[in-house]
């Protein structure tokens, strides 16, 4: 998520090291709308864990409980949300690192000096993270983000976009070769339904939802929290899960989503592609645990074939969903529909949002945990896949409010204000 916030609270120059958020007046609204976007998506995809009465299916991030309104909810997220977030979020993140990188430098600082700043928020983003998932919510992705940055900013900010695409290929190629080789081996042997484990513990589990002593669920969301920060990293710069990333800096220095209609082939074919991909990629697990689809359980489980497939095929999806959001941004910003106050209000609510997205993304954790798990009112138990996405969607409108509000004000938002003080002291 990135740091950028709304106008400076002064109007004269400050030196490039500190000026930090930008102004309002240079903001785009395409990379803000968009983080937005994934913040809806990320709450739809958090809350799923929370329904901790359910069984959940071998994959063990959906349940297989409800009638059909619910498994029509599951069907959608396992095929559009479950395992394409994190990769749009990646994108987010990088593209936002890139872009203060540059500022940094245009404005007057040393590129050594920036990567300085950026390592310094980077540890700051580990502290904020482990300290959300140990609090509220076991799935923290910040943390996680705030270790790939701390290792990825100081190799590759400084490259030019030549070495930029020979990196992004190289991470391409190890995502393909690292996360298909157990599929590959499986298949050779005729052993491909057989991959996975079924009876592995659901991943649902992990958060600590059901635990009705916030300190033991604590303990749970401790230790899963600690893995996703300091054990999943390293697999993903081994196995090439740093890709977006890359993409994330090369597209911020040709300036994609600040200016679309220069890009708009590339932006039509990514999002017609790209979602082609990430969804068809996802329809087997879909179809399979909705029961239209016979399939081993281990084939389903969450290091089985078809998870493999929506894993590698979900790149595609982020991507697809970004250039979505370009090309939306680019027509609205060209059309008489500008003059729709609602509308307008709307699309400036969202993208409020993303100024606002690290402020915004704990507000979730803030607003659900408490109501959904055990140790809580416990709701979650009450609640089934269609009624918990709609919980969701409300609980990313009260931030929307809330961040619109601090817009008409001029107020950045409070994570964002911290953080800009401790990253230029």
């Amino acid at each position: 998520m990135t740091t950028d916030t709304t106008a400076e609270a002064h109007s004269s120059p400050a030196p490039a090291s500190r000026r930090g958020g930008v102004r309002s007046a240079e903001r785009a609204l395409a990379p803000d709308f968009a983080r937005g976007i994934m913040l809806l998506f990320i709450v739809l995809s958090n809350t799923a864990f929370h329904l901790w009465r359910s069984a959940y299916g071998p994959s063990g991030w959906q349940p297989v409980t409800g009638g059909r309104l619910d498994h029509a909810v599951q069907f959608a997220m396992i095929t559009a949300l479950d395992l394409r977030v994190y990769p749009l979020f990646a994108f987010l993140f990088g593209y936002g690192m890139m872009q203060l990188f540059l500022r940094l430098t245009a404005g007057g600082a040393g590129e050594r000096d920036a990567v300085r700043i950026l390592r310094r928020r980077s540890l700051l983003l580990i502290a904020i993270g482990l300290a959300h998932s140990t609090l509220l919510m076991a799935g923290d992705i910040v943390g996680y983000y705030g270790l790939l940055s701390l290792a990825l900013a100081p190799l590759f900010l400084r490259r030019s976009e030549r070495a930029l695409k020979w990196w992004i290929a190289i991470a391409a190629a190890q995502l393909v070769l690292v996360s298909a080789q157990p599929v590959i081996s499986a298949l050779l042997q005729g052993e491909l339904g057989s991959l996975g484990d079924a009876h592995a513990e659901p991943g649902a589990a992990a958060y600590g939802a059901g635990e009705e002593s916030w300190f033991a669920a604590a303990g749970t969301r401790l230790m899963t929290g600690l893995f996703v920060t300091f054990t999943a990293p390293p697999f993903a710069l081994i196995g090439g899960g740093y890709v977006l990333f890359l993409l994330g800096f090369w597209a911020a220095r040709r300036r994609i989503l600040e200016e679309p209609g220069r890009h708009l082939p590339l932006l039509r074919r990514t999002a017609v592609l790209g979602i082609a991909v990430g969804w068809l990629g996802a329809l087997p697990a879909a179809l399979a645990h909705v029961g239209a689809l016979r399939v081993p359980d281990d084939a389903q489980s969450e290091s089985g074939a078809l998870t493999v497939l929506r894993e590698i095929t979900g790149y595609g999806a982020g991507l697809g969903y970004v250039a979505v959001v370009a090309l939306f941004v680019h027509w609205w910003s060209g059309r008489a529909a500008r003059g729709n106050a609602k509308a307008a209000a709307a699309v400036t609510a969202v993208a409020a949002v993303g100024k606002r997205s690290l402020s915004s993304y704990l507000a979730h954790s803030l607003l659900f945990a408490p109501l959904l798990a055990a140790w809580g009112l416990g709701m979650g138990a009450r609640l089934t896949s269609a009624t918990m996405a709609l919980f969701a969607v409300g609980v990313w409108l009260v931030t929307v409010a809330g961040a619109y509000a601090l817009e008409r004000r001029g107020w950045r938002g409070p994570v964002e204000v911290v953080l800009r003080r401790l990253m230029y002291r």
